[in-house]
């Protein structure tokens, strides 16, 4: 099910263990990132929210997402299938999308970036390591990081 937090632009989580899930709502909020924040909890569920459940791109979300913070690990749909179907669309193909995982393996870095990721970020263990990476994520893409045109979306 997914589910939201008040705001303004969105961020799309993608991540099935709710620990981490807990501490990425909490790390964003607590460092002043007040966006929207839309949580899918597998990968099928990413793809409904961005996709609709027909698939058709345009039963999406309108606007899409400034953001996706996508897990590789997820049931039922893994990241990088989820990376590889937003790239292989033209209205979610320039999407910035986060890696944001806790495998250090080469050959998922490799792939990531390969499918089109736009930034790789090892999940940290220790929690305040944990909260201050959420917190330079949030505050790089969402107000650093100048996103492409909506159009271009």
């Amino acid at each position: 099910m997914v589910s939201t937090i008040d705001g303004t632009k969105t961020i799309l989580v993608v991540e099935d263990n709710p620990d981490d899930e807990a501490l990425t709502l909490r790390a964003l909020k607590a460092n002043g990132v007040s966006n929207d924040v839309v949580v899918a909890r597998d990968g099928a569920e990413a793809l409904d929210y961005l996709f609709g459940r027909d698939g058709e791109p345009s039963r999406g979300p309108s606007p899409l997402p400034q953001l996706v913070l996508l897990d590789l690990r997820l049931p039922k749909v893994d990241g990088l299938q989820v990376l590889r179907r937003i790239r292989e669309e033209a209205r979610t193909h320039c999407l910035p999308v986060v890696i944001l995982t806790s495998s250090d393996e080469e050959r998922d870095i490799i792939e990531s970036y390969a499918l089109g990721a736009n930034s790789y970020v090892r999940k940290p263990v220790e929690f305040n390591e944990f909260m201050d990476g959420v917190r330079q994520l949030g505050l790089y893409w969402m107000i650093i990081n100048r996103p492409p045109p909506a159009q271009v979306q």
